[in-house]
């Protein structure tokens, strides 16, 4: 085994909340961590990266002044054992902009673009973390076969702290309050 092949002795180790936040940007990026465990995930295809910009700039246009969408910034689910996933889309308070981390109070939406490799993350790991998280709508994209964006969404349900099913799309969102927003996806 080479010297480039040897993880890192601190992907070895639980980390803490306070450890993370030490952690420069570039050290941060590419990764999440899961019950104080750093999980490095593969690089996202371009049409995944696409399809979530995407979307994420027809949810900050259609969100109004008091909500914000984004991209590839770490949501803090726990601080212990420390918990941050990045999604591949997040809907928050604008007025938490500069609040870091982003917690899941701030948080109203969050999409994942399903990827190889990432599908059952995505389809059950993610869904249960977020919705113990108390994240009220979770949005799943998945491509078909002939490329179209396949969009499960779902409500939380708080009582329980799990989602229930929502609509399913094809090429085309439908959103209710506090967003009016038709997306077009099928000429992605």
């Amino acid at each position: 085994m080479t010297a480039e092949m040897v993880a890192p002795a601190w992907m070895h180790n639980q980390i803490t909340a306070d450890e993370y936040d030490s952690w420069s940007e570039e050290q941060c990026e590419g990764i999440e961590i899961v019950d104080g465990m750093v999980v490095v995930s593969p690089s996202a295809s371009k049409r995944h990266n696409r399809l979530a910009r995407i979307l994420a700039n027809e949810l900050d246009a259609a969100a109004g002044p008091e909500w914000n969408a984004d991209t590839d910034f770490d949501v803090r689910l726990q601080d212990v054992p420390l918990t941050n996933r990045r999604p591949d889309v997040v809907v928050y308070r604008a007025e938490t902009i500069d609040i870091t981390p982003t917690r899941p109070e701030h948080v109203l939406l969050v999409v994942e673009v399903v990827s190889p490799g990432s599908e059952t993350t995505d389809r059950t790991v993610k869904v249960d973390q977020y919705a113990k998280a108390g994240i009220a709508f979770y949005w799943r994209i998945e491509q078909t076969a002939n490329g179209l964006p396949l969009v499960y969404t779902y409500v939380l349900d708080p009582a329980s702290r799990s989602y229930r099913d929502g609509d399913v799309f094809t090429g085309t969102i439908r959103t209710t309050a506090p967003f009016a927003v038709e997306i077009d996806l099928s000429t992605i």
